[in-house]
């Protein structure tokens, strides 16, 4: 039986002594060194993980520079690392940081690919069938295939992913059987490559090259991999292959010599012709089963439903090789058995580990914000088998479509041989892991809270109502690295608790002020409708507001957040958005609203999370509204009171003056051109993008923030009566090309009637 594990053969002819871990070392670039609590936490966690403890636990405040921690970490270990984040945004975050800290090393982007997704579902109750609708995100396809490459050609990855990294995809030795290595001097004819190249998929053309096509003409070879920028031209002599070259995908512009290219499938999913046809007979096989068990039951119609959607998927499948819903009969395709977990990215890190340091545990994942992140991975499975099982039992599924699924929470954590948890607040789970694993006595929250269970235990019961508090859990756990010290000096905000009577007028003086100080504010309330309501009515009293919650979309989030730190926004309104990651150095106030409500969006870690965004100013400060005081309100104030005082007396000692973060202001619709290309990465630019356009697709239906991306005359005259106007040639014109690109034509035509007479009268 083969090693899924064995990429070897992908190496063939390779120079193995750059492939050496010893010579493609992680090289960290920065003009700073560990500060404050880095280089304690920094030295700990080596001495835990070089000793091979499985599950360590990082405190890091707001401000703290986990991510620069998390870096000289990487860069000591030199070991491949998975960082993983809860959701697209930090994950796009946290690559940027670590590309600009690794700039001679691999690291890759890997997210779920879908701008759009809606699975496929039935809903009995309504008798409602949902058939699958989905958009696919071309570059961050890219970004995939680029990190499986990776992974198996180079011995220095930092993967940056969200928790898509625990969906199946082909074991390595299925997506590593199928390449091809271009080696300079290679005996080869080119209708040979491209017959290997047909293989892998890739589709020959005569015309414009796109990823996935190769084309030949005379004795050049052009190929363009789906996870690169660049074609590829493979340059034939009377001997052979002459030379591989990097060429500009529009000039043909020669970019770089190469000796040798390994040519990876276009596609992720691969089988060969044997295995494809046992498969479909797995599948028939199956049917034949599950159909007489229907039947038995006295199901006939699901029976008649079964048999007709699948028929047509296997004749699709026997006729080009695809159907809509293949996902569906991965467990056959594969070779796997009912049960059986999925391949997924992690097996590339433990075929990169095996290649290149021996050892397929030689890997590190590394779980920011874990208080979010892990029960997100856990939650995974039990939402995607809910749905399948109602596909399943009326019907519309065979019963293996259950085995196409994310890891369960106890495959995901037997997979993981070393993982670093990072957090400011981290969650019950975390502590009980490193308690586990260090063999240390679990405080009382931490036993009621496993129910019996731990790391492999994936059911977990409430917390307990005697359970400390999670600040008095930490004085209990040995072995948790912190950082609370900042290097910038900035100490933990203020915080002043004031009754709710009154609330909305003194929050009204209170944002007024930072606005006169040129600073921002950021609101947090329980429900939707609130949330419109106060930003309404901060509206109405003059200040520049916007509400932010689930219903708004991920671009026009980003643009709300871009037009609060530019000054176009004064306050943001919003319910559990304004927590993990959110950097905006810019906020000096933070007003928790019904501080004292017991509850997720009210206990101790969400207001620890909460406060820490008031934390990058120098002038900080948190107001909780609130007329009692929570446990929870007790354990968060304490603790930023204490960290607030450690830092005075760090600063005091060193000399440090606190300076509010300098962080570089966005351009309005950078963000938003670079979440429809799928990342934000400059490593992988297709071309050179420019600014935001007149006439762009943001502000022709006024996006988010995209009514505050225009200047404020135009944007105050533009309802004002034309007749009345004393405005220059040049702000008409204006206002009439902002009247076009809100499709109002009649006022756009009445704007260009007057600046004719205004031009007649000169």
């Amino acid at each position: 039986m083969s090693d899924p594990f064995d990429i070897s053969k992908a190496l063939e002819g390779a120079a193995m002594d750059r492939l050496s871990p010893d010579v493609a070392r992680f090289r960290l670039h920065s003009d700073f060194s560990p500060a404050g609590d880095q280089e304690k936490a920094i030295e700990d966690l080596l001495f835990q993980l070089e000793n091979g403890q499985e599950r360590c636990v990082m405190l890091g405040v707001t401000g703290s520079g986990k991510t620069f921690a998390m870096a000289n970490l990487i860069e000591k270990l030199n070991i491949p690392t998975l960082v993983m984040s809860h959701n697209k945004t930090l994950a796009r975050q946290l690559y940027h940081e670590m590309a600009s800290l690794f700039p001679e090393n691999g690291v890759e982007y890997f997210v779920s690919h879908y701008d759009y997704y809606q699975p496929e579902a039935y809903l009995p109750k309504r008798d409602l069938y949902i058939d699958k609708e989905l958009s696919i995100n071309e570059r961050i396809e890219q970004e995939r295939f680029a990190t499986v490459a990776s992974l198996v050609s180079r011995p220095d990855c930092i993967v940056v992913s969200s928790v898509s990294c625990i969906y199946g995809l082909n074991a390595p030795e299925t997506f590593l059987q199928n390449h091809c290595r271009v080696v300079v001097g290679a005996e080869v004819e080119p209708q040979e490559l491209v017959n290997q190249l047909v293989a892998l998929k890739y589709r020959r053309i005569t015309t414009d090259l796109q990823r996935g096509d190769m084309r030949l003409r005379g004795e050049n070879l052009d190929v363009w991999m789906p996870s690169r920028d660049d074609p590829l031209r493979i340059r034939f002599g009377f001997e052979g292959i002459k030379h591989v070259q990097v060429c500009d995908p529009v000039t043909w512009e020669i970019l770089d010599e190469l000796d040798e290219a390994w040519i990876h499938p276009k596609e992720f999913f691969m089988t060969s012709p044997e295995r494809h046809e046992i498969s479909l007979e797995r599948i028939e096989d199956e049917l034949d089963g599950h159909l007489a068990q229907l039947k038995s039951e006295g199901k006939m119609l699901e029976a008649h439903r079964l048999e007709q959607r699948t028929r047509y998927d296997l004749e699709m499948l026997r006729e080009v090789g695809h159907c809509t819903a293949v996902e569906n009969y991965s467990m056959h395709f594969d070779g796997r058995d009912y049960g059986e977990r999925p391949h997924c990215l992690l097996d590339f890190f433990a075929a990169a580990a095996k290649q290149f340091h021996n050892d397929p545990e030689r890997y590190l994942v590394i779980m920011d914000e874990s208080h979010v992140t892990l029960p997100q991975v856990g939650g995974m499975y039990a939402g995607d088998r809910s749905r399948k099982l109602n596909l399943i039992e009326h019907g519309f599924r065979l019963p293996s479509a259950a085995d196409n699924r994310p890891l369960k929470i106890a495959e995901f954590q037997k997979l993981v041989p070393q993982m670093l948890y990072v957090s400011a607040t981290p969650g019950e789970r975390e502590l009980l892991h490193l308690c586990e694993t260090t063999g240390q006595d679990a405080p009382i929250g931490l036993r009621h809270y496993a129910g019996g269970g731990g790391v492999d235990e994936p059911e977990y019961s409430k917390k307990h109502p005697d359970a400390e508090s999670m600040y008095d859990m930490l004085q209990k756990i040995e072995g948790v690295p912190r950082m609370e010290i900042r290097p910038t000096g900035l100490l933990d905000p203020t915080i002043e608790v004031r009754g709710t009577e009154g609330q909305i007028a003194d929050l009204l003086s209170e944002i007024n002020a930072r606005i006169e100080a040129g600073e921002r504010t950021l609101v947090t309330v329980l429900t939707i409708k609130f949330a419109e309501e106060v930003a309404a009515y901060l509206n109405k009293m003059g200040i520049k507001a916007h509400h932010l919650h689930s219903e708004i979309d991920t671009i026009e989030r980003t643009e709300i957040i871009n037009a609060l730190r530019i000054g176009h926004i004064d306050a943001i309104v919003g319910i559990n958005l304004l927590r993990e990651g959110l950097d905006i150095p810019e906020v000096s106030l933070v007003a928790i609203f019904d501080a004292d409500r017991q509850g997720f969006l009210r206990n101790e870690r969400s207001l620890l999370q909460t406060i820490g965004r008031a934390s990058r100013n120098a002038n900080g400060s948190v107001l909780l509204y609130a007329d009692s005081m929570s446990p929870a309100m007790q354990a968060a104030i304490r603790q930023t009171l204490e960290r607030r005082q450690r830092q005075g007396e760090d600063n005091e000692l060193k000399g440090i003056t606190p300076q509010t973060i300098k962080k570089a202001l966005p351009q309005m619709g950078s963000d938003v051109d670079d979440l429809i290309a799928g990342t934000a990465g400059g490593k992988r630019l297709v071309s050179a993008k420019g600014g935001r356009k007149s006439g762009d697709w943001a502000q022709n239906i006024n996006v988010g923030a995209g009514q505050w991306a225009r200047s404020e005359s135009v944007t105050s005259n533009i309802s004002q009566p034309i007749e009345e106007s004393d405005y220059s040639i040049e702000e008409l014109k204006e206002m009439m090309k902002q009247a076009a690109l809100e499709l109002d034509f009649e006022r756009a035509a009445m704007l260009r009637d007057r600046i004719n007479a205004l031009n007649n009268h000169i």
